[in-house]
């Protein structure tokens, strides 16, 4: 059987009373979840002027990565389609606040709300069918499109990700990009199998040409780029794009055939021996609409 939790079943089915108390009592789990928050945190690179975020935290479950939002002193809304995990959360009373809902179906937030975004290992779940109703491509976009709504201009969204394969990363990022987000993916530890993470780090609209694509983590914790290393293997490589939302076809609207342009149409086929009505007062004139 898969270890991977979101092939075994939906979220909301998975995670049950059970099972997120399970989860949030783990010690292993604790950690894990402490750590890639903190490194999410890092990632969104918030200003250092000490004025508290509010920040979203995307599938917050039962509140662990929101609690390291709660320590660095911002404010934060919980995201999540598990009444279970949230239930834990309300006994565990954490300080943020608590919504239910499923993010394929997008976020129900006010445009230009949120300062900031964090994910910890749940936007994969979206690539996955589990209902017959769910189509991976069209509940990325209605997540992505309602993020980028609901985030301010120029904030950054930072997820956490375990992507099944290369078909999966490639959907998440252009879904992103086609949303209107600019970003890419920062990878710690590229070279072990055991610590490696990935990150997808968008930004809401297009980045400051003053600030560097952040870079992933190597072996020696120390900051990592693509640059830095001697290979270049597809699973290392840090890509970061500057994607506009695409714009929208104008229809194009074709001007009315006047009697002139008619008239030189008939003669020309005329001309080439062709039989076509005499001309009279009522050619190329408009007719009314018949109801």
């Amino acid at each position: 059987m898969s270890s991977r939790p979101e092939l075994l079943a939906p979220p909301e089915i998975f995670y049950d009373e059970s099972e997120a108390r399970k989860y949030t009592s783990s010690s292993r789990i604790i950690e894990i979840q402490a750590k890639l928050s903190e490194r999410a945190l890092e990632l969104l690179a918030l200003p250092e002027d000490g004025v508290p975020r509010l920040l979203l935290d995307i599938g917050c479950g039962s509140g662990l990565s929101g609690e390291t939002l709660t320590e660095s002193g911002h404010q934060w809304i919980g995201f999540d389609i598990s009444e279970s995990m949230l239930n834990v959360a309300v006994e565990r009373e954490v300080k943020g606040d608590l919504l239910l809902g499923d993010m394929g179906q997008g976020l129900p937030l006010r445009p230009g709300a949120i300062d900031g975004a964090i994910s910890i290992s749940a936007v994969q779940w979206l690539c996955n069918a589990d209902k017959s109703s769910h189509e991976p491509r069209l509940r990325l976009k209605a997540f992505f499109g309602s993020l980028y709504r609901c985030l301010a201009r120029g904030a950054r969204a930072v997820f956490q990700v375990y992507p099944e394969n290369t078909a999966q990363r490639v959907l998440i990022l252009k879904s992103a990009m086609q949303a209107g987000f600019a970003g890419g993916v920062v990878v710690d530890y590229p070279h072990s199998t055991k610590s490696r993470k990935e990150y997808l780090v968008l930004t809401c609209g297009p980045p400051s040409t003053t600030t560097a694509a952040p870079n992933g983590k190597g072996e020696d914790g120390e900051s990592y780029s693509e640059d830095d290393s001697s290979e270049n293997e597809e699973n290392e490589t840090v890509r970061f794009g500057d994607r506009r939302r695409p714009k929208k076809r104008q229809k194009v609207t074709k001007k009315g055939k006047g009697r002139e342009w008619v008239l030189r149409k008939k003669e020309q086929m005329r001309s080439k021996g062709n039989t076509v009505r005499p001309d009279t007062k009522y050619t190329a004139r408009k007719r009314k609409a018949r109801f």
